[in-house]
């Protein structure tokens, strides 16, 4: 067999349908649209967006288009909606998956921006539990048995952005003040930064700092050792199905041990709107939601968990009856 050689080929203005190359359909997304069509999705999707475009002008993206690209973002990992945008034009099975042929334009990033700006948060609630009902009427919740777990995600905001909440100094104004304290008179950009990297007693705090571009956003350590402003997300899955049945994101500061009360009713919540019987009778977590609180409060509504102890030095249990009796 000779070797092949690439040569560059002059395009043809003019291509027949049928020579059009056509990829292999993806099966779990074949699959996905089979569920989707089964229990009405775009019809319930377009009704309940509806109330948010106007009549008249240029049609918008369907709204079961622009959830089916969320859900793409999902399965294939994406983190931006550029990346999501890139990825649905490259591939012919994602095309599939979208109902657009080889000779229609996949939505753009921008176009994704403005929706969901035009729509409110409560609308991608109701198609979170339009899909949990779908999951419970194929069997494919059980909600005995939820894992709750949350990470931090970086927020779009450079520690560059905060301000001292008390004078609304910035960095740099903060740093000219410690700078002439020490007897600078006219320090330049290297000399901040270089008394900034020397300080020992380097701290911020979200109780002296906050960001000017994103005021909810808190300042963390993130896992590779770096700080960061940050949001806190935390799920709450069946494990036995391995469904979501609660998402939310709060701040980054909150102890696991208060949130995680709140993603258990949440998920509970989701239950009971899709019309699910399932109750919830037990809580799996890591050790970082060993919390008296939320143990007690587990206790109280019959919940049993699954929370290994933390290493810790002896703990007095004085005026804590419900909390020694949860732990």
């Amino acid at each position: 067999m000779a070797l092949g050689r690439r040569k560059a080929k002059q395009t043809e203005l003019f291509i027949p349908s049928d020579q059009i190359a056509q990829g292999p359909a993806h099966p779990f997304y074949s699959k996905l649209n089979e569920v989707l069509a089964q229990g009405g999705f775009d019809e319930y999707v377009e009704e309940l967006c509806e109330p948010y475009y106007k009549s008249g002008g240029r049609p918008s993206i369907p709204p079961g288009v622009y959830f089916r690209m969320l859900f793409i973002g999902y399965f294939e990992g994406l983190g931006s909606q550029r990346g999501i945008a890139w990825r649905c034009a490259d591939s012919l099975a994602l095309r599939t998956f979208l109902g657009k042929t080889i000779t229609e334009e996949t939505p753009v990033h921008a176009s994704m921006t403005i929706i969901r700006q035009r729509l409110p948060e409560t609308v991608f609630e109701q198609v979170f539990q339009f899909i949990l009902r779908v999951l419970d009427e194929a069997g494919l919740v059980k909600g005995k048995t939820l894992g709750i777990d949350a990470t931090t995600l970086e927020a779009n905001a450079a520690m560059k952005s905060i301000v001292r909440k008390d004078t609304g100094q910035d960095w740099n104004e903060y740093l000219r003040e410690l700078a002439r304290a020490e007897g600078m008179e006219n320090p330049t950009d290297e000399d901040l930064r270089r008394l900034d990297q020397g300080r020992k007693d380097k701290k911020v705090s979200n109780q002296q700092w906050k960001s000017r571009t994103d005021a909810d956003a808190r300042i963390m350590k993130m896992k590779d050792g770096r700080t960061h402003l940050a949001y806190k997300a935390e799920h709450a899955v069946d494990l036995e199905t391995e469904a979501i049945v609660g998402s939310q994101v709060t701040h980054a500061d909150r102890g696991d041990g208060e949130t995680g009360a709140e993603s258990l009713v949440i998920g509970q919540a989701n239950l009971v709107l899709c019309g699910s019987p399932a109750e919830v009778k037990e809580l799996v977590a890591d050790k970082g939601y060993h919390n008296n609180g939320l143990l007690a409060q587990c206790d109280q509504w019959g919940v049993r968990t699954y929370i290994p102890e933390r290493k810790q030095k002896k703990r007095c249990w004085a005026n804590k009856a419900a909390e020694y009796e949860a732990a």
